[in-house]
């Protein structure tokens, strides 16, 4: 039988309508994950290292070779690095390793749900505090988050560029939530996966490089968004030795350690890759644009995207109020799936109509899905 704190979780929303997109031949638009591949030399250093053996154990925090291309890439120093296998797990190791049961652990709702997964398994409880539309996106309710702190609350997760809704936080208010947990003394997990993939001259802001805050910031990040290799599962955390030795800690009995193949090819990315990444940007901003007037021909509101892979839509000017129902009837009705924002939140009613589309898809893909939401459109009756 389920251990408790694990009995409230589910199969996860992405694979309920993954399978649903198998079973009625629909587009994917639901789970965000590319369907094109890396950078050709990277795929190719890849396979070279396989061929020539390099396929046993990598060092307990991962290799040299991208432990440092990671540094230099964010000016820090080799020892502030851990490889891991894919951000999730950073993410789960950082709060394995840094939360006490019976604590409370603060994210931003709606959120990622693997956080909350891995508040379960600490044994700690979760405080979510919901966004704040700002015209049409998102940003921190700051004063919300000063409100939800108490002395139980041990750590704070904030995700920037933001999943699922596409938002990128202001500076104003990040600045703001930087002085809030100097003043408040909190530790802070900052989701950064998707931190190149900005858009429409939008800035990302590293949380550990505002005042105050490298001492207390476990940042992490992964080569699977911006280089096109969800699969390989390679990612890193970074912090001061001595906040990242807790990471570490609860890493080693995870995984102990990811693929090793894949690191020197992730390395050869990011030290080289640099014009492949601003390519796949631009054409991932011109794949948003399609969609996004798709759905808008469709008869769904749609909301502006700053960054990530995803787009917003409300479902109500459809006759919906309830963005469930609208998704899980898309795939046999119209041949797409989307993921409803509801499953990500603990504040249902305040995101019940809104869906979540990715466009991390070939344009011809998104133009497909386009006509089919045009063509047949989904009225509830």
């Amino acid at each position: 039988m389920t251990v408790r704190r694990l009995q409230p979780f589910g199969e996860t929303i992405f694979a309920t309508m993954s399978a649903a997109a198998v079973q009625h031949k629909a587009i994917n638009l639901g789970q965000g994950f590319p369907d094109t591949d890396g950078p050709p030399r990277m795929l190719e250093i890849a396979q070279r290292e396989i061929a020539r053996g390099n396929n046993q154990y990598s060092p307990g925090k991962g290799m040299d070779v991208l432990r440092t291309a990671v540094a230099n890439s964010r000016g820090v120093s080799v020892d502030e690095v851990l490889i891991t296998v894919g951000a999730t797990e950073a993410i789960s190791a950082t709060v394995l390793g840094l939360v006490e049961p019976g604590s409370e652990v603060i994210v931003f709702d709606p959120y990622y749900d693997a956080y909350a997964a891995a508040i379960a398994l600490a044994g700690a409880t979760r405080v979510s505090v919901p966004l704040r539309q700002v015209g049409e996106t998102w940003d921190l309710n700051t004063a919300a988050f000063e409100a939800a702190i108490t002395e139980r609350t041990s750590l704070v997760i904030i995700n920037s560029p933001h999943n699922p809704t596409g938002s990128v936080f202001s500076r104003a208010a990040l600045e703001e939530f930087a002085r809030i947990c100097v003043k408040r003394d909190l530790t802070v997990l900052s989701d950064e996966v998707y931190e190149h993939l900005i858009f429409d001259d939008n800035q990302h802001t590293r949380i550990a490089e505002l005042p105050g805050m490298k001492s207390r910031t476990v940042t992490s990040s992964s080569a699977a968004k911006s280089f096109n290799a969800t699969g390989w599962k390679t990612g890193w955390a970074i912090a001061e030795p001595e906040l990242l030795d807790a990471v570490v800690k609860a890493k080693q009995f995870m995984t102990y350690v990811g693929p090793t193949p894949f690191q020197p090819a992730v390395a050869h990315a990011i030290n080289n890759e640099r014009a492949w990444l601003r390519r796949m940007v631009e054409n991932l901003s011109v794949g948003k644009d399609i969609l996004a007037e798709g759905l808008r021909n469709a008869g769904l509101k749609v909301f502006d995207t700053a960054g990530t892979y995803f787009i917003v839509a409300d479902v109500t000017p459809l006759g919906f109020d309830d963005g469930t129902e609208y998704c899980m009837g898309l795939p046999e009705l119209q041949g797409v799936a989307a993921i409803p924002l509801a499953g990500f939140s603990d504040h249902k009613e305040q995101w019940r109509p809104l869906v979540r589309f990715a466009f991390c898809k070939r344009h011809d893909v998104l133009r497909e899905a386009s006509e089919r939401l045009a063509q047949t459109p989904l009225f509830r009756l």
